[in-house]
């Protein structure tokens, strides 16, 4: 800050469930606005004791997070995501300090808050309202069933400690937060300082909102040296930013020796390859270089996944930068994100701004040459809505290379993270598979074509180097959601140089947050850990039906065992004309006895599951309100006529629905015939009332 600049206030962290303001006031890195230079923040380094905070995440926010469900983790994120709605407005205006355009803010703001919604949701419908995740099926190990094992997932017992780039300060936080917190492992964050002053802002929201328990979410503003010193096995740590950064941190004591789990996010070169059947006025074209663009402006470029290859058929390159500059030209406004019409905003940082031009030179040094924009100060619109250069604000504008040697080492390795992207051709599509793999590992690659076997011979080609592909055509130009956007339902992260960690991807970053562990134990045993009955574990039918009970009495091992039904010819012959299944098993004698499958006509599976149902359900009004499925279905045994069935319907898993006044019940149904052998399994799924309805 210079002698004449205003003092600003110091960034706060949200540590031990207190705002704390560093102790040197008037001291640290001050922090500016993207677009005019004028300081917002001081960001100063110390004050915060690392050892206390990740110890309190590990007590106290471990306590108050283990205490909850899956569920109502779920139901408080989703209640977190609607108190964030409602007041991201505030949260936009301090982005446009960064330089963001809305669009941007949107991107950032708005995608964060998606993350929170998808996992509060996706956390209700694929999780247990429980404690323990059960990994995968039951392995019987012994001949009587006496002893079996399975997998499950525990949370880690320690905290989150995220680490975040400058480019996406609230989606980078809440898209590591969300799954952290369904886990039920507590979160420390630590921001970029650049742009720290938007994550405060929105931790601030977020303890405004008292929803979260104590010491689920930390915030440490201002450098963090020597975290790693505080984690130990117990603790996980998410990563986004260099790859020099992340090689430092996988090769410390507290990964190798301390079994820290380290997942990084890091540099990417990701490609945008043009198949050579998507000619100039295609739909597939135009979708691609719509994509180029976006991906070159967006953020002003400032995105782990914007395309910085463009790798194109030979002889099209022309084409391409043609229209890559002619859309630049008519869409695009480079400016103060106030400004009305701006539709590209500054970069985040003067010293970001330099690190970009400096890739630039490197790349241009490297066998590039500049064929849309140049190095100059760009003329930008201002807020007041004049046009002039800004030298105070960290602006870059667009540039496009071109690579006339496709195979240019500099092209492959160095990346200039803004508004910047490269062209390259290829000769055939093994050649576009091999320049897109010379990126070394990336986090997405499109490929626009709307040949399948173009399409086929690409994907097939660069998915192992690429944590995600976008096949682009003319049937999803409007519907995709982009080659940038990664979307919490997939996975996001790459291997090699992209760092080779995970995110995201639905219920999968939910167990990177949890222990897989193999138990060993009794049917009993396992059953009483997991929450989830299992052969040969007790089980009770003498308390009167169990459709009779609602969640409050119903208890997982409580069964009905029908009498037998016999299954006669007739009910065989009436079934196929009434549903019209006359397939030969059930019809022809002679062709059914001819097949290896059967001993002659044979029931229908759909019929003995009818059957079933019949033999266990209890017709009077009662608890149980609607069956809404089967699944697991298998037909193991054939029936004959003359043959008898009977079924055993056991509560094998107990499921409340926190919000509604309902729950789910999987029970697990047998059939057997008059041998004891098993015709059918299957689960069967019904809702249930929590409480019996007073008449």
């Amino acid at each position: 800050m210079t002698a004449t600049e205003t003092p600003v206030r110091q960034l706060d962290s949200y540590v031990l469930g207190a705002w704390q303001r560093p102790p040197s006031d008037g001291d640290g890195q001050v922090v500016r606005d993207a677009a005019t230079g004028e300081p917002i923040v001081s960001v100063a380094a110390g004050g915060v004791d690392l050892g206390a905070v990740v110890e309190y995440g590990r007590t106290v926010g471990q306590a108050a997070l283990g205490a909850l469900t899956f569920h109502q983790r779920a139901l408080l994120l989703k209640r977190l995501a609607q108190h964030l709605t409602g007041v991201k407005d505030g949260l936009y205006e301090v982005s446009l300090r960064t330089g963001a355009t809305r669009r941007d803010s949107a991107v950032d703001i708005d995608g964060g808050i998606g993350v929170l919604f998808t996992y509060g949701s996706k956390g209700r419908r694929e999780l247990p309202n429980a404690q323990v995740l059960v990994d995968g099926p039951p392995e019987n190990l012994s001949r009587d069933g006496s002893f079996g094992g399975q997998h499950v997932r525990l949370r880690r017992p320690g905290v989150a400690f995220q680490v975040n780039a400058f480019n996406f300060p609230v989606w980078g936080m809440l898209e590591k937060f969300a799954p952290a917190f369904l886990a039920g492992v507590p979160t420390i964050v630590k921001p970029a300082s650049a742009t720290a002053y938007l994550a405060e802002a929105a931790v601030r929201a977020i303890v405004e909102a008292d929803l979260l328990p104590e010491g689920s979410l930390q915030l440490v503003s201002g450098p963090a040296r020597g975290f790693l010193d505080f984690l130990d096995v117990r603790d996980a740590v998410g990563f986004t930013g260099s790859a020099s950064t992340a090689r430092v941190l996988a090769v410390d004591d507290a990964v190798i020796r301390r079994g820290v789990h380290l997942t990084a996010e890091t540099d990417s070169l990701n490609a945008a390859l043009l198949g050579p059947d998507a000619e100039p006025g295609s739909p597939e074209f135009t979708a691609f270089v719509a994509s180029v663009v976006t991906e070159m402006t967006v953020k002003a470029g400032q995105k782990c996944t914007a395309i910085r290859r463009v790798i194109v058929p030979a002889d099209r390159q022309d084409a391409v930068v043609d229209a890559v500059r002619e859309r630049i030209a008519q869409r695009v406004v480079v400016g103060d994100p106030r400004a009305e019409g701006v539709t590209m905003g500054a970069l985040a940082s003067a010293a970001q701004k330099e690190e970009v031009l400096r890739s630039v030179r490197e790349l241009v040094a490297g066998g590039g040459r500049i064929v849309v924009g140049d190095l100059a100060e760009p003329e930008v619109v201002h807020a007041d809505g004049t046009r002039a250069p800004a030298p105070d604000g960290a602006f870059v504008a667009p540039l496009l290379l071109r690579f006339d040697d496709a195979d240019a080492p500099a092209v492959h390795d160095v990346e200039a993270f803004g508004p910047v992207a490269s062209v390259l051709g290829y000769r055939d599509l093994d050649d576009a598979v091999r320049l897109a793999n010379l990126g070394g590992g990336s986090l997405v690659a499109t490929v626009a074509s709307a040949d399948p076997d173009v399409v086929r011979h690409l994907v097939t080609g660069i998915a192992p180097l690429h944590g995600r592909v976008l096949v682009l055509d003319r049937d999803d130009a409007r519907s995709s959601t982009g080659h940038g956007s990664p979307v919490p339902h997939l996975v996001h992260g790459g291997p090699g140089r992209a760092g080779g960690g995970e995110e995201l991807g639905g219920v999968r970053a939910v167990e990177h947050y949890m222990q897989r562990t193999a138990v060993q134990g009794t049917p009993a045993a396992l059953t009483g850990l997991t929450g989830r009955w299992r052969a040969g574990a007790p089980s009770r039918t003498d308390a009167g039906h169990p459709f009779r009970r609602s969640l409050a009495e119903l208890r997982i091992g409580d069964a009905v065992e029908s009498e037998p039904r016999e299954v006669s010819l007739d009910d065989i012959t009436h079934f196929a004309d009434f549903t019209g299944d006359t397939f030969y098993a059930h019809t022809d004698e002679e062709e059914a006895a001819a097949n290896p499958f059967f001993p002659g006509r044979v029931a229908h599976g759909y019929l003995l599951v009818s059957f079933a149902a019949g033999l266990f359900v209890d017709p009077a009004p009662g608890p149980v309100l609607a069956n809404y499925g089967l699944e697991n279905l298998r037909f193991l045994t054939p029936v004959s006529p003359g043959d008898t069935i009977r079924v055993r319907l056991t509560a094998a898993q107990i499921t409340p629905r926190e919000d509604e006044e309902y729950g789910e019940v999987r029970w697990d149904a047998v059939l057997t015939n008059q041998r004891d052998e098993q015709v059918a399994t299957y689960d069967v799924l019904t809702l249930v009332a929590k409480e019996i309805a007073e008449q």
